[in-house]
């Protein structure tokens, strides 16, 4: 079971701030395969992975980084400076 969070403009199009997803993927690529293949407005937030960032575990991470022993995942929009 892995913690899975989103965060800015992913929340709003998901629905839901965190939930908890059980899952056999073996990569982050594979769980994003796998959510947005749960219903629309899943594949709708993760269509542009280019406008997407990945935690795993609260460290930054690239979409094939394995998920084996991972507790969360977190996904955000690219930071700006400001």
């Amino acid at each position: 079971m892995i913690d899975v969070l989103y965060f800015a403009w992913l929340r709003e199009r998901i629905g839901v701030p965190r939930e908890k997803v059980e899952t056999d993927a073996a990569t982050v690529q594979d769980l994003i395969a796998e959510l947005s293949a749960r219903e629309e407005r899943y594949a709708l937030a993760f269509s542009d992975l280019a406008s997407l960032r990945v935690a795993v575990d609260q460290e930054l991470a690239d979409f094939d980084a394995p998920l084996a022993g991972v507790r969360e995942v977190a996904f955000f929009p690219p930071m700006t400076g400001g």
